[in-house]
């Protein structure tokens, strides 16, 4: 970021300078990325858990599935919380959410243990992921700023994803799958400390009329472009959490070492770092929804090339890699743009309802793969379910309309 964007200072209710704006960023998004970087790695315990629990992949995948809606219906409900009284609370609900169902999955021993451990993983990252963090980053900086902020907060959570996947794979070889929980579960812990540099009420957002609750959910739900912004975003959830969730079981159906999984999944960390950052980029030039329609437009040309190239370990690794480039790139433009349509009052709240509809996908996308798979022992249906949802997305974001759903507000871009 611009040297003038680190030394906007975040202000209490009376006035009072309290925390400077990089401080603010810099610890949002390293909730973040241990938060994400917690819910990825999960992909990684699908095989070894249906297999010492004999439960079958559906069910693993089911939890996994009600993780991600469960986060998605707190979402709202935390960013509403983070908009009123800051950050700092539902950072620490989501850490001590976390360590729970890090904990309970740790136990497990039935097919309830396991959906008990989802309901808290998603409750987890509803307080600490990349959707309860955005709205801090937001608000510590000035407008035109604020797109560059948030891809912060992305780049973040790619950092957390890059160095999650060796860290577990590399516990899970040395002590197993069950004892790496308690591990990840003191990691999750961290979150307790840096809540602390996000904590206290926001201030009043210079520029943006007044506005309660209740006005903002009136007009965010009457603009048509909210919505088509919702339909997109649920593709890109189901994008992410189908092929995060399922790639390891599928690179072990393929025959190839476990560690190929955990190379193309780091890959897609590594690049979703350039992606999150073009993506900011790009948001700060050039219309956010373009930007949008060409990554899920991307996005289908990749799901199709697992149809049609030889998948070898070469290519799960090189097509992670451009997948990566357009994996949370998503999250700058699209909570970028509910910043246009709205301000940054209640912006976190906002995103919520939009990542509400991603993990609507989400939970679709980590269910509908394990169901497809038991009955069809193949993930073909899934790759072609995923192009065509890509081009729909495509499609949907075209024609958003990339303005101010009122006057009062700025553009906030």
């Amino acid at each position: 970021m611009r040297p003038e964007s680190a030394t906007t200072q975040s202000r209490s209710g009376d006035g009072r300078t309290v925390r400077p704006a990089w401080l603010i960023i810099l610890a949002a998004a390293t909730i973040a990325a241990v938060g994400m970087g917690l819910r990825q790695v999960m992909g990684l315990y699908l095989k070894p858990v249906s297999d010492t629990l004999g439960l079958g992949r559906e069910v693993f995948a089911l939890a996994i599935a009600i993780a991600n809606i469960v986060w998605g219906v707190a979402a709202p409900i935390t960013g509403a919380v983070s908009d009123s009284y800051g950050s700092g609370r539902v950072a620490v609900f989501g850490a001590l959410a976390t360590t729970a169902g890090l904990l309970m999955l740790y136990g497990a021993s039935t097919e309830l243990h396991l959906i008990v451990s989802g309901i808290f993983l998603g409750l987890g990252v509803a307080g600490c992921g990349v959707n309860a963090m955005v709205g801090a980053a937001a608000r510590a900086v000035v407008p035109e700023l604020r797109t560059r902020a948030i891809a912060m907060i992305g780049m973040g959570s790619g950092v957390g994803i890059l160095i999650a996947m060796p860290y577990t794979h590399l516990l899970m070889a040395l002590i197993g799958w069950r004892a790496s929980l308690l591990v990840l579960a003191a990691t999750a812990s961290s979150m307790l400390v840096l809540a602390l540099a996000v904590r206290g009420r926001p201030p009043p957002v210079e520029g943006e009329a007044p506005q309660n609750l209740g006005a903002a959910l009136r007009e965010a739900f009457s603009y048509p472009s909210f919505w088509l912004l919702n339909a997109g975003f649920f593709v890109c959830g189901f994008h992410v959490v189908f092929y995060g969730t399922h790639l390891p079981a599928y690179v072990a159906d393929k025959g190839f070492d476990p560690g190929i999984a955990v190379a193309a999944l780091t890959v897609v960390g590594l690049g979703n770092l350039l992606g999150t950052y073009i993506a900011g980029e790009w948001g700060r030039r050039l219309p956010k929804r373009f930007g949008l329609s060409l990554i899920y437009f991307g996005r289908a040309f990749v799901f199709l090339a697992f149809l049609y190239l030889p998948i070898t370990p070469t290519t799960v690794i090189v097509l992670s890699g451009v997948l990566g480039i357009l994996w949370l790139s998503t999250v700058p433009l699209t909570s970028g743009l509910v910043a246009t349509f709205f301000g940054a009052r209640w912006m976190t709240m906002l995103y919520g309802f939009v990542f509400l509809s991603h993990q609507v996908g989400a939970f679709l996308g980590a269910w509908l793969g394990g169901y497809l798979f038991d009955r069809l022992q193949s993930y073909d249906a899934m790759w072609w379910i995923s192009v065509a949802l890509g081009l729909l997305a495509a499609a949907l974001n075209w024609p958003i309309r990339e303005a101010s759903a009122r006057p009062a507000v700025g553009a906030g871009g």
